[in-house]
């Protein structure tokens, strides 16, 4: 029961800092006097207010050193605040039913940008904001500012830090305390942000647009406030939201040892670099050609589709270049693994991350070649080092949970009859935090077709993909609710 209160004392804390977010929506509330500033007030004062009570009614509750108390706190922080989140859109009339808003909530804070809406332009300003806000804060790990906000949790902050594994690379030990990871990380995040609303505005982009659009690319969100994503915005404009998207998907600790030039930490991410970088050139190519041949698209259109899309597949981005759902069927099949793949661990990206492929894929070549030469010993390595046997089974059994959530995800919607290309393109997409799915969740579509136990199972798949599912199956063990 200690552990319980101690949890409920931070979920207040989140709460605060939720409902401070959502006051912050009354700026664009006042300035494009859309008549929403009654219903923000409301919905940020009660999220404040609720969160204040909890953490001052349980403020003195003692510590509780269990490690089965960090995974309960991440997916309780994720529940709750997804829940909380649906406030803005109920409150303002922009969703009547609660399962649209908490499809939609669910679906910023997770950062994965599937939505209900097929058009956007009409939601009022502070809607919109509110929108991209829980992508950035989202995208950025939760978890990351609670450590931040709150230095001594009284669990063991690795085991947190590693509950929402997002924000993790646990391939190898932390070398700087976890007070100073955050702080770079932040740093990094924070300073990306600012300048690439800087550049996006530089370039003719109003500032609101470009404080929107930045929100939700540096986060791997996905959510326009276009109703044709940022199809409309001209090259360079895109051509920025391609590096903005690009960096994202890059380790921020590495980024902040780049910029602070210490190079000697700069090879123990370096193979995983690599991976990311080979994989998005390969298939930016693939893309750029089969558009130039396979559809007449001219140069110019190939080479900002190809660019700009396939970046924002492999960082599961989910910003439109075009509509994807009229292009040919190989690359939508190659974005389909794409969007499995994700950016490097420690980003802002979903998907299986490029350490884990890497790993995999090496795996894969030590078995064929024990097969051929049964007396070497050619260990899986990872920047030169050894992989422990002990990481190899993790990586196995994280794709494998991967593959059977996405496999039961595509079960239960064809049971809510989701047809079966529409069912997998949903699953993969909530599943991997890309966002667009196919058929009618594709392209430039939404997921305001499905019915409401559809919506609600692509709710589930995206808390279960942005938290990569350990932490929530852990939650339906029943030995996780056993003494001892």
């Amino acid at each position: 029961m200690n552990g319980i209160k101690y949890i409920l004392r931070f979920i207040g804390i989140m709460l605060m800092v939720e409902g401070g977010v959502m006051l912050t929506c009354l700026i664009p509330a006042f300035h494009f006097h859309d008549g929403t500033w009654s219903q923000i007030t409301v919905s940020g004062l009660f999220t404040f207010c609720l969160g204040m009570l909890l953490e001052v009614s349980f403020h003195r509750a003692p510590r509780f050193a269990d490690k089965r108390m960090a995974y309960l706190l991440v997916g309780l922080m994720w529940c709750v605040l997804s829940l909380f989140g649906t406030l803005p859109y109920l409150t303002t009339g922009v969703v009547h039913s609660f399962a649209d808003a908490l499809f939609e909530s669910t679906s910023g804070i997770s950062s994965t940008g599937a939505s209900i809406f097929s058009a956007v332009e009409w939601i009022p300003s502070s809607v919109l904001l509110w929108r991209s806000m829980t992508q950035w804060f989202g995208g950025f790990g939760i978890v990351l500012l609670v450590l931040a906000l709150v230095p001594s949790l009284g669990i063991n902050k690795y085991t947190l830090y590693t509950a929402e594994a997002s924000g993790a690379d646990n391939t190898s030990k932390q070398t700087t305390s976890m007070a100073t990871t955050v702080g770079h990380t932040l740093g990094i995040y924070v300073l990306l942000t600012l300048l690439f609303i800087y550049l996006l505005w530089k370039n003719g982009m109003h500032v609101w647009d470009a404080v929107n659009i930045t929100f939700t690319a540096i986060s791997s969100g996905g959510f326009s406030i276009y109703n044709n994503s940022i199809e409309g915005l001209t090259l360079v404009q895109q051509y920025i939201l391609a590096g903005a998207m690009l960096l994202s998907g890059v380790n921020f600790a590495l980024m902040y040892n780049f910029v602070t030039f210490r190079w000697d930490r700069l090879r123990n991410k370096f193979d995983q670099l690599l991976c990311y970088l080979c994989i998005y050139l390969v298939a930016a190519i693939f893309v750029v050609l089969a558009l130039r041949f396979e559809m007449d698209y001219s140069w110019r259109e190939s080479l900002r589709c190809g660019i700009v899309q396939t970046i924002s597949v492999q960082t599961t981005t989910g910003l439109l270049a075009a509509d994807t759902s009229q292009w040919w069927v190989p690359i939508t099949f190659l974005f389909v693994a794409l969007s499995l793949c994700g950016g490097m661990a420690g980003s802002t990206t979903g998907g299986l991350k490029a350490m884990r492929v890497l790993i995999l894929s090496r795996n894969v070549r030590k078995i064929l070649r024990d097969r051929l030469h049964p007396r070497s010993v050619s260990p899986v390595r990872l920047n030169g080092h050894p992989v422990s046997d002990n990481i190899i089974t993790n990586v196995m059994v994280i794709f494998l949970i991967f593959v059977a959530v996405i496999f039961v995800g595509i079960m239960l919607l064809m049971l809510c009859g989701i047809n079966a290309t529409e069912s997998i393109g949903a699953a993969i997409a909530c599943v991997s935090g890309y966002g667009p799915g196919l058929g009618i969740s594709g392209g430039f579509g939404c997921y305001a077709g499905f019915t409401i136990m559809a919506k609600i199972i692509c709710t589930f798949l995206m808390l279960m993909g942005r938290l990569e599912c350990l932490t929530l199956l852990l939650l339906f063990m029943p030995s996780f609710w056993r003494k001892g």
